[in-house]
């Protein structure tokens, strides 16, 4: 689904390599985990993949088409949930979901099914004409993700879904990503939470310094490092 070859960014303001000419394959219906500490590279290779701004060398290539020279459909085709709530506090569940929708092109008649959909699946019906600002954090957390979602797209970027949540809003929301997944959308995930990741994702790869210094099946990487779970292997592996 998406191939990157020798990957590297460089920040003009700074002497470091934020992204040091990585290579990584992300098959297709995969859920691809970037792990790693603060400062490792992973919100520059998602800001690449978004495309908000160009490698300063190497490819990114999505169905052998090169990304540089097919962006408009490569962002058609691509869902981006970002750390940060990406929501409008003054607007209601549905009106900030009714505006999303109209960004992407979809057209309304359209639109109002798919959104009320989501909103049942998410469990957010009783809550979805209330001010997103009087919504709890886990509540927010389901907003953003419908909002990244709503065009049903085959790529999905997400930044951290479930921070700053209580465990039961988390369990409920990586359900959820769960069953998407499930549908072929091919998530690629960052997330701190190592444990989640030992179980959500089926391949990926632990940056430091911006390169990668392991890659593989999180239970096959425990084993070839003789640890118990995946945090003990990061541990091991980062500085």
């Amino acid at each position: 689904m998406i191939r990157i070859e020798n990957l590297t960014k460089k920040y003009h303001e700074s002497e470091n390599i934020a992204v040091n000419n990585i290579s990584l394959q992300i098959n297709k219906a995969e859920v691809f985990g970037l792990l790693g500490p603060n400062g490792a590279g992973k919100t520059t290779i998602f800001s690449m993949l978004c495309g908000l701004f160009p490698p300063t060398s190497g490819k990114i290539f999505f169905d052998n088409q090169l990304q540089s020279k097919n962006m408009n459909k490569f962002k058609a085709i691509t869902g981006v949930v970002p750390q940060d709530i990406a929501l409008y506090p003054t607007l209601t569940g549905i009106e900030n979901l009714m505006f999303f929708g109209r960004m992407y092109g979809i057209e309304e008649k359209k639109l109002k099914p798919i959104i009320e959909q989501r909103i049942e699946e998410f469990g957010l019906t009783e809550h979805a004409n209330k001010k997103v600002k009087h919504y709890s954090g886990g509540l927010k957390r389901r907003i953003n993700i419908i909002a990244g979602i709503l065009h049903n797209p085959e790529i999905l970027l997400l930044d951290e879904p479930a921070v700053g949540i209580d465990a039961h809003s988390r369990f409920e929301i990586m359900e959820l990503l769960k069953k998407i997944n499930k549908t072929g959308t091919t998530i690629i995930y960052t997330s701190h939470y190592l444990d989640e990741a030992e179980k959500f994702c089926s391949e990926i790869a632990i940056l430091e310094s911006g390169k990668i210094i392991a890659q593989g099946n999180p239970y096959k990487l425990i084993e070839q490092n003789n640890c118990k779970n995946l945090e003990q292997v990061f541990f091991k592996l980062t500085k």
